[in-house]
């Protein structure tokens, strides 16, 4: 799985814009999409990637099954559906989007299913909190490979990360800019000036760093470009350490324990 990676979320197929952001990404050297059922691209990720220019194997393709299709059953038709809009033989990736109460280890047997038959390569979970994932080690010997959640400076998480480390499971984050609420922080460009580097530049190299993969969004060619610009240089501890300061546990998103499902 690339450290680095194109999200995808509210890229429309309207305009071929999610197709065109995918081509643009790949032709910088991206090799990871990050789609959903929810973000409803499906069709234009697959039409992205059959254009790409490149073979399908190079790419390493995640999507997800939304919250109101979860259940055993319905989990297998809606991956059947997602497989249908992507074109595709295989996933890389299949991840539960959110951990929808009483159904979410129902869901995870199906992601069982689709793996040991070969439809996906790896399969994962996506905002789950320590007890979420304690309760698929009591139920599954199959770990999840991947735990995508929000994780930014203002919500680092450290203790689910060590966790996730301790259990082999690789976290993700989803908003690792804190949708632009940090490209102000006075911090961050301090360190951006030290290095010549962007604040979001800085942001996604801090990921890299603490062995988070990351998969900022865009559909914009000159962001996708200076986003992939992390890997010609490394924060030092101090950095690295001022940068831990800023955690507020502040989300931009939902609380995965205080979701409306």
């Amino acid at each position: 799985m690339p450290w680095l990676g194109l999200g995808v979320y509210k890229a429309a197929e309207e305009g071929n814009e999610v197709q065109k952001a995918i081509i643009e990404a790949v032709e910088l050297g991206y090799r990871s999409i990050d789609t959903a059922a929810f973000y409803e691209n499906e069709v234009g990720v697959g039409e992205g990637v059959r254009n790409s220019g490149i073979d399908r194997v190079q790419l390493f393709i995640t999507t997800k099954v939304w919250n109101s299709e979860q259940g055993y059953e319905s989990t297998l038709n809606a991956f059947n559906r997602s497989m249908k809009k992507l074109k595709m033989d295989y996933i890389d990736l299949y991840l539960i989007h959110w951990p929808v109460k009483g159904k979410y280890l129902d869901t995870w047997k199906a992601l069982e299913k689709l793996y040991e038959e070969g439809y996906v390569r790896a399969i994962g979970v996506s905002n789950f909190q320590k007890h979420h994932l304690e309760d698929i080690f009591q139920q599954s010997s199959i770990v999840p490979a991947v735990n995508q959640v929000e994780y930014h400076p203002l919500l680092q998480q450290t203790d689910l990360l060590a966790y996730c480390q301790s259990k082999h499971i690789q976290m993700e984050a989803w908003s690792p800019l804190c949708r632009g609420k940090l490209m102000d922080n006075a911090s961050l460009q301090l360190i951006g000036d030290k290095y010549g580097k962007s604040v979001a530049q800085i942001i996604l190299r801090w990921d890299i760093q603490n062995q988070v993969v990351t998969i900022p969004k865009s559909v914009n060619p000159d962001r996708i470009k200076s986003n992939a610009e992390i890997f010609d240089f490394e924060l030092d501890i101090e950095d690295m350490n001022t940068i831990a300061d800023l955690n507020e546990d502040k989300r931009v998103g939902p609380d995965p324990d205080h979701f409306d499902f």
